[in-house]
């Protein structure tokens, strides 16, 4: 029982594994398993059903068939280890190792030898000794199409299928057997050509396309960063330089005993408590979210990271006609949202509704890419659905916020892959809490 139980574990794991990829990484592992199972399967078709009469031939044409099915399997092990190597090679990630063709390559030799030992001292029929040319380079032909050119991968499998052909005629196989064996070779060069290639390409192209989404999200918080500092120095440089400039006066004149050093002291106190003033006010724009500005950001950001952003609302921002406090406290929920499912989710699109009923104001955040994450840190679905002990505090701190104004905070999987958040912020006034006290009229400013 305690062996089922890891069994069932191990499985869970791996489906767990599996939801918590981004859909580029589905599509990458899909492709590599799938390649890395195409030498397995034609081991059991091609490489092994036409031994099968073989074994019964006397000790040495089945003594052949065993060591070539042995070294077969060998040659497989090999290609599924070198496979992922080949990949990062192909991509430009880092070099592929040459010495690790060197064992692939002899085992190639040993097969070839070995098929044309079987065709010299075994009763081949004719659709088995086709079948076998076709399996003995598939497992070596896998990652070694990723490490050279077309033109010479070309090049080396003609010279490889002479060879084969000219040992197989130097046995005595008949010359439509040899005609066979090279038609089977060229179907075996194309499909692993045609099957390689093109998925090795498809990858590239997208993990590029998502290195440039991932670079393009960076330089957006880039710019924003230089923009607080370009603010910030505006605020501050001329009156820092101001500050410095009467102080050194101050300084002098004191030293003179003139008693106008305390009116440059008294300006430097008033230019200095100014600029604290300014500075809160720089600070107080960036930390409160306005909902007009949240919505054209949130829109630029994941617009920057390749995520097609659609606004839905009658009138916009400006024509629910909620009051400002109500506005800044559902600019927080664009604004915590759209980090955070650029931050968790992989979606293609999403959805910004805003609405006014008759006594409330709804916000809808929707995106494709739900997976198996809340994109806010937070649980399950539903208003309960998150906790500060959960994964993030993104949606404990939403609910608190809205909780401000007797508002409610939903979120969960909406089907087809969609995840949604809600927000619902009543226009009327709240009711008192529970202590007694009056709910308060306007958000806590952060500290």
């Amino acid at each position: 029982m305690k062996e089922l139980d890891e069994v069932i574990g191990r499985v869970r794991d791996w489906r767990l594994g599996w939801q918590e990829r981004t859909k580029l990484q589905r599509i990458d592992l899909y492709s590599r398993g799938t390649l890395a199972g195409l030498p397995w399967v034609f081991l059991v078709s091609w490489g092994l059903l036409p031994l099968l009469p073989v074994l019964g031939e006397g000790p040495v044409p089945a003594g052949l068939a065993l060591a070539f099915f042995t070294v077969n399997v060998a040659q497989c092990v090999l290609s599924n280890r070198n496979l992922g190597a080949a990949f990062a090679h192909h991509r430009g990630v880092e070099p592929y190792p040459r010495r690790r063709l060197r064992l692939p390559a002899a085992l190639l030799a040993v097969l070839t030898g070995l098929l044309v030992a079987l065709a010299a001292v075994g009763d081949l029929k004719d659709a088995g000794l086709a079948l076998l040319v076709l399996d003995v380079p598939l497992a070596f032909a896998l990652p070694y199409v990723l490490l050279v050119p077309v033109r010479t991968y070309l090049l080396q499998c003609a010279i490889f299928t002479a060879a084969l052909v000219g040992l197989l005629a130097a046995v005595g196989v008949p010359g439509g057997l040899l005609f066979g064996a090279a038609l089977s070779m060229l179907v075996v060069i194309l499909l692993v050509l045609s099957s390689v290639r093109p998925s090795a390409w498809s990858l590239s192209v997208m993990w590029q396309a998502e290195e440039a989404r991932d670079m393009q999200a960076r330089l957006a918080v880039a710019e924003e960063r230089l923009r607080f500092g370009r603010d910030m120095h505006d605020v501050l440089g001329r009156n820092l330089s101001v500050i410095a400039l009467k102080s050194e006066l101050a300084v002098e004149l004191a030293q003179r005993g003139n008693p106008a050093a305390m009116d440059q002291m008294v300006e430097v106190q008033r230019i200095a408590r100014a600029s604290q003033q300014e500075v809160r006010d720089v600070v107080r724009g960036y930390r409160e979210a306005d909902l007009p500005t949240e919505l054209m950001g949130a829109r630029g950001v994941l617009q920057a990271a390749g995520i097609t952003v659609t606004v839905e609302g009658a009138d916009g921002p400006a024509g629910i006609g909620a009051p400002a406090a109500v506005q800044a406290a559902l600019g927080w929920v664009v604004r915590e949202t759209a980090t955070n499912v650029l931050r968790h989710g992989d979606p293609r699109h999403c959805w910004i509704r805003l609405a006014r009923t008759r006594d409330a104001v709804v916000l809808e955040v929707e995106n494709d890419g739900a997976g198996a994450m809340d994109p806010l840190g937070g649980g399950g679905p539903g208003e309960g659905g998150g906790s500060g002990d959960g994964g993030g505090s993104g949606l404990a701190g939403l609910r608190e916020r809205l909780g401000a104004f007797g508002g409610t905070l939903s979120a969960g999987p909406a089907g087809d892959d969609l995840f949604r958040v809600t927000a619902t912020v009543p226009l009327t006034p709240s009711r008192p809490q529970p202590d007694g006290r009056p709910a308060p009229a306007a958000l806590p400013e952060e500290r």
